[in-house]
């Protein structure tokens, strides 16, 4: 992922950052608690294509 794309995201639910995941090939937000997936080197910011994250992904 692009650092100043990723500079430029930010959440569509909180617009909040997003951090960039590359095993999961996820933009996550945590203070949504979602993940975007990113297909194709496209992020998907659509909250219905996002997966909760659990509390082990987000470290509680």
């Amino acid at each position: 992922m692009d650092s100043k794309l990723l500079e430029l995201l930010v959440c569509p639910v909180t617009k909040g950052p997003l951090t960039w995941h590359p095993q999961t090939q996820e933009l996550q937000s945590r203070s949504a608690r979602l993940a975007y997936p990113v297909r194709d080197g496209i992020p998907v910011l659509i909250e219905a294509e996002a997966r909760t994250l659990s509390d082990e992904e987000l470290g509680n």
